[in-house]
């Protein structure tokens, strides 16, 4: 039975549903036998060749594009035959359940990818961006997610593992040929190149951070008592009626969640129901799901009514917020005749849901609290697991230069913040520095 991974697989690639264009991906080790069995006559390498689709018993199964991609020079690394037909589901299934006749199993999800990248055509970074410019939700999105596929990431990765895999040469070469007596730590300014790969990361930590909010957004809530203004805060955000607006306290019963966007950075939004002493028992359940709501937010906004400023109510909601950035909008400032603006500490806004003044002073804070940063065309899309890897290479270095001319543990941090990034792109490759340090530098002779 042959491995896994050298198995022929095929699956349709384009939308469930109808379309123009459907089309079936298959990939193996030989795309002969499919070739011959659903076209009947040989391909020319890359190029779009009509033909008809036909099953075991010579029928037509649909008539379109059929294209032969030779391994290695296509995306999975291995044979790829694409059949471009009609996009009727059951012309595409009946298309598939040829191939499936002829040998191959259903892809799992992501196979296709998996397997460009067991076959070395993508990394890690660069399939994940694949799925990341699928689901993107915005243009700036996708641009960084084109960017990612490109590579421009991966780079900046094997840049910093570069650096410290010849830093790793350098305190090798000490560590295992004292007799040399030649310190090629201070020759070579081990120390200074240990400071410029620190920057060098913290530079690429940034660029991350924007990645991950442009792919992934902020969890925002909205809590405060009933009827100060929440739904209408959702709508004016989100840019049309999402939620009912009444004058009766108690309307929103249940959380009621709407994705928007402020310059590209999708911004999730929970409304909650109004936190108060009730007997309602439906009303309770709702304000429980708002705590709940709290506890997952990166950012609360909480709302009062201007005309009557902060009460004790508002002073005991407070208290009870977990660790999390909070503005305090002071809404209704058409009814209060205040001026709509941002206090000095910027954690209080004054402005009215109902008219909008003061809205995109609350859109600019919530970029400002994510962290943002405008025209960051450089972006590219990133994970928050990427962040994690980045942040364990980062203390590893630190450690690194704190251990100073303790060796052994310079070298252990050293290694250490190379296989934090080697998590980044996949690559988990034996370690080959003595192949390193003898084609450098000739030590031993």
């Amino acid at each position: 039975m042959p491995a896994p991974h050298r198995e022929a697989i095929a699956a349709v690639a384009t939308a469930p549903g109808r379309g123009g264009i459907g089309v079936v991906r298959i990939s193996c080790v030989d795309a002969q036998p499919f070739i011959a069995g659903l076209i009947g006559r040989p391909l020319q390498p890359r190029h779009a060749h009509h033909a008809k689709f036909t099953g075991e018993d010579g029928a037509v199964l649909d008539d379109g594009i059929a294209l032969w991609f030779p391994a290695p020079h296509s995306f999975t690394g291995e044979d790829v035959l694409e059949l471009q037909g009609h996009g009727g589901a059951v012309v595409l299934q009946a298309v598939l359940a040829r191939c499936l006749e002829l040998g191959a199993r259903m892809a799992q999800p992501g196979e296709f990818s998996q397997r460009a990248f067991l076959n070395g055509k993508i990394d890690l970074v660069q399939a994940e961006a694949i799925a990341d410019l699928i689901d993107a939700s915005s243009t700036q999105a996708a641009r960084s997610a084109v960017r990612a596929l490109e590579g421009v990431f991966s780079r900046e990765i094997n840049r910093l593992r570069d650096g410290l895999v010849h830093l790793r040469m350098l305190v090798e070469a000490t560590l295992d040929f004292p007799e040399e007596d030649v310190d090629f730590l201070t020759q070579a300014n081990a120390w200074g190149q240990l400071e410029a790969l620190q920057t060098q990361l913290q530079q690429v930590r940034a660029s991350t951070r924007q990645g991950v909010l442009l792919r992934e957004g902020l969890n925002v809530v909205l809590i405060g008592q009933p009827n100060v203004g929440k739904s209408s805060l959702l709508n004016q955000l989100a840019g049309f009626d999402a939620a009912i607006v009444t004058e009766v306290a108690g309307t929103t019963r249940d959380t009621l969640r709407e994705s928007v966007q402020i310059e590209g950075i999708p911004l999730h939004i929970i409304d909650t129901a109004g936190l108060r002493e009730t007997e309602d028992v439906v009303e309770r359940l709702g304000i429980a799901r708002t705590w709940a709501a709290v506890e997952k937010a990166d950012i609360a906004l909480l709302l009062i009514d201007a005309q009557h400023g902060v009460s004790a109510a508002e002073a005991e909601i407070l208290a009870k917020l977990p660790g999390i950035p909070v503005l305090t909008l002071h809404n209704k400032i058409d009814q209060s005749g205040d001026i709509a603006g941002v206090d000095p500490s910027g954690r209080e806004i004054w402005l009215s849901a109902k008219t909008g003044a003061g809205m995109e002073a609350l859109r600019q804070r919530l970029l400002e609290l994510a962290g943002w940063q405008a025209g960051s065309e450089g972006v590219y899309s990133a994970r928050a697991r990427h962040m994690a890897a980045l942040a364990r290479a980062a203390t590893s270095l630190e450690a690194a230069a704190q251990a100073g001319k303790q060796l052994e543990f310079f070298a252990e941090e050293l290694r250490l913040a190379q296989d934090a990034l080697a998590e980044i792109t996949g690559e988990f490759t034996a370690d080959d520095l003595l192949g390193v340090i003898f084609g450098q530098f000739c030590i031993g002779k």
